[in-house]
């Protein structure tokens, strides 16, 4: 059905009073044998992630409490915009010598195996994981894995377990990174200690798998033997903050491997970073659009079909240190956030991101969003739905077809389909000032956001200045 309940909003096409199917109800749907990619790509990927969403979130600044107890009451809210998995920031305590900020980074951990009273306590945030669970929704924890805070449980009780200079001190894993200090994972009890206690949050507290800090700058040997002994407790889901296609900034020259393998057999998904800093440049007018093709050429040279990444137009690290999307992509914030959510890959919405927030969250100070109405709730849920139904958008389908087609200069088109071809999605992206004119696709009639006042039946489609159509057939 069609919804016609739209709002046109700077050119874009905002769904209001739209109905989707309650993400509860959707059965997990487990990718077949023949529809996985080829060795030595053998995730067996958890069912429940096959059409699922990420949703991370800032416990300190979602609330004015920044509480786990505060932000479960958004829980039904999330479920309802159609997320699947929530991905909290580490819940541990932060250290104190060295600290940045008033509050400290709550990527520089004093303990592993306890809770940052911060944030409340143990039973507070496993009655979180379970109203999640409830609700349908998976919960994976960041986890940092390389280094802690100086002052951590470790550094005192295991000092060998760190990296030393000639001197015999602890050093930061990069020189700009003062508040912390590397471990060294040629130290059997580290490993040991680091995957018993990712397994004591998994089978203890109920977390469903894990986001993993720098995942590149730890040995893919140790994550290899990790994912094993946590899928042994259950299916498991792991994001490695990674890709291979980037070389990150924080690394000297010569330092970065293309090669870690970490999908092969750790992780179900890296962060596409390569192509979030595309997205800015275009967005800024430093390179055209006609560079999607080459990176996504790029992409499949990489990895077989199959193998993905995560995307996204915002993250704790881009909003705080770069700018929130509103700022970075302009007029063409919700059209790229279109885009990654419906690219072959799964998408992240950060908190706050819905409440089309514009500012800079700070990172070691209390800084709390401002949701103002939460204007793009409905924006977001149309595309999560979506994403929820469609058999052409699941996650790691080898048999899956993704079709880059013809479009004008400032557009963006693609078609993604399932298998066996019942299932399509067509999406063309408008980054340009004027509204363009596109031939509407054979049997896709079903607009997924709103009928714009022109019947679909016709040849051709309107696309609004920095706006977006998507299409589907009748049953998705």
């Amino acid at each position: 059905m069609i919804c016609r309940a739209a709002l046109l909003l700077a050119g874009s096409l905002l769904v209001g009073g739209c109905a989707p199917t309650d993400p509860a109800t959707q059965p997990d749907v487990a990718i077949p044998a023949s529809c996985r990619p080829p060795a030595p790509f053998t995730i067996q990927h958890p069912a429940w992630a096959t059409n699922a969403s990420l949703y991370q979130v800032n416990v300190r600044q979602y609330t004015p409490e920044g509480t786990f107890r505060a932000f479960e009451k958004h829980l039904p809210r999330l479920q309802k915009m159609g997320v699947g998995i929530l991905w909290l920031m580490p819940v541990q305590p932060i250290g104190q010598e060295k600290r940045k900020g008033t509050l400290g980074s709550q990527y520089s951990l004093r303990d592993y195996r306890t809770v940052n009273p911060e944030f409340g306590s143990l039973a507070d945030l496993q009655h979180l994981i379970a109203e999640a669970h409830r609700l349908k929704m998976h919960v994976i924890l960041d986890w940092v894995a390389n280094h802690t805070s100086w002052d951590s449980e470790l550094s005192r009780q295991h000092p060998d377990w760190f990296t030393h200079d000639a001197q015999g001190h602890f050093v930061p894993p990069v020189a700009d990174w003062q508040d912390v200090i590397d471990l060294d994972y040629a130290q059997p009890g580290l490993r040991q200690y680091m995957t018993q206690s990712m397994a004591y949050w998994v089978k203890d507290v109920g977390f469903d798998g894990f986001r993993c800090d720098v995942a590149g700058l730890v040995p893919t040997d140790f994550w290899n033997a990790t994912r094993a002994e946590l899928t042994k407790i259950k299916p498991v889901f792991m994001l490695a903050e990674w890709d291979e296609l980037h070389d990150p900034p924080f690394l000297k020259k010569g330092e970065f491997t293309p090669h870690t393998h970490l999908l092969e057999k750790a992780f179900d998904a890296t962060y596409a970073l390569r192509l979030h800093y595309l997205i800015d440049s275009i967005a800024q007018g430093k390179r055209p659009v006609a560079a999607l093709p080459p990176y996504f050429a790029a992409e499949r040279r990489r990895y077989p079909a199959g193998v993905y990444l995560m995307n996204f137009t915002s993250s704790h690290d881009v909003n705080s240190w770069d700018n929130p999307e509103g700022i970075r992509l302009g007029a063409n914030a919700q059209a790229f956030a279109v885009l990654t959510t419906l690219l072959p890959g799964i998408p992240l919405v950060y908190s706050g991101q819905e409440a089309a927030s514009t500012r800079k969250l700070r990172f070691f100070d209390k800084d709390t969003i401002r949701w103002n109405g939460y204007p793009l709730n409905a924006f977001y849920a149309a595309l999560l739905h979506l994403k929820q139904r469609s058999a052409a958008l699941r996650n790691g389908d080898a048999c899956a077809k993704f079709t880059i087609l013809p479009a004008p200069a400032e557009c963006f088109a693609f078609e993604r389909a399932s298998g066996d071809g019942q299932a399509r999605v067509w999406t063309v992206i408008n980054l340009g000032a004027q509204p363009q004119t596109l031939a509407r696709p054979a049997e896709l009639v079903t607009d997924a956001f709103a009928d714009v006042g022109s019947p679909l039946e016709g040849p051709t489609l309107s696309v609004p200045a920095h706006g977006w159509r998507v299409l589907t057939t009748k049953k998705p």
